[in-house]
């Protein structure tokens, strides 16, 4: 699986790249037809207090399933958009016919 992290206008961290790859590896191990990851941190000014995104986008086979989410902090923003991937992940598996 091939994950491509990126920090947009900001520093990088390597404690929540190591964090982001050890949460995805297990979302890989539990969806194995997961093609590559892009993850998006970015640091927006936002007046009431928010402004860590983190954006999420998925290669599947089909459609690209997308997600994201404006926490305080970058942990809970990456949280938040997992959760939410996951979600869009079970409904994906559920209307995948298998084949015989």
């Amino acid at each position: 699986m091939k994950t491509n992290i990126q920090f947009v206008q900001m520093p990088t961290s390597e404690t929540m790249e190591g964090y982001v790859h050890e949460k995805l590896e297990k979302l890989y191990r539990k969806y194995d037809w997961i093609i590559k990851s892009d993850v998006f941190f970015k640091k927006e000014n936002d007046p009431k207090g928010k402004g860590k995104i983190c954006n999420i986008e998925l290669s599947i086979p089909g459609p690209r399933i997308y997600a994201t989410s404006n926490e305080n902090n970058f942990e809970m923003a990456f949280k938040e958009t997992i959760k939410d991937i996951e979600t869009l992940l079970k409904k994906k598996k559920q209307e995948m016919k298998p084949y015989h």
